[in-house]
């Protein structure tokens, strides 16, 4: 095939929607999103390293705020066996920081995910034991 059918190939494929850089790049940054549980960094890293234009990459990644990245990374911590971590075991609180920062999870943001993590735990356990009662026995009494 020469160079000439081949670039009318290729418009051809553009004209009829099959190629799309863009919509790729917006379904490859869904995907890793959602099925691999991928931070923004990683994303951002992969698409450059498939030598995707930084325009495309940052259209794509621009519209997600820090909590909705926060949500997300406390969902990998939940999903992916990191739903142990312990505000008393710091081991676990590492080894959940370390799986973020690799999903491509800044590393605050890493952090913030572990503590409020910790947090909903913490208050969940709190609500199941239910109202305390004080020494005397009467709930909230003067």
């Amino acid at each position: 095939m020469g160079e000439a059918a081949a670039r009318a190939a290729v418009a051809e494929l553009e004209d009829q929607g099959y190629l799309d850089d863009a919509r790729y790049v917006q379904r490859f940054t869904e995907d890793r999103r959602s099925l691999d549980g991928w931070g923004t960094l990683r994303i951002e890293r992969r698409l450059l390293d498939l030598g995707v234009s930084p325009e495309l990459i940052e259209a794509a990644l621009g519209g997600r705020g820090a909590e909705d990245e926060l949500q997300a990374a406390v969902a990998v911590l939940r999903r992916r066996g990191g739903g142990g971590v312990s505000p008393t075991d710091e081991r676990e609180r590492q080894r959940a920081l370390g799986m973020l920062v690799r999903r491509g999870y800044a590393l605050e943001l890493a952090y913030d995910a572990v503590r409020r993590l910790e947090g909903d735990r913490a208050q969940g356990s709190q609500l199941a034991a239910g109202p305390r009662e004080d020494v005397a026995g009467d709930r909230g009494a003067p």
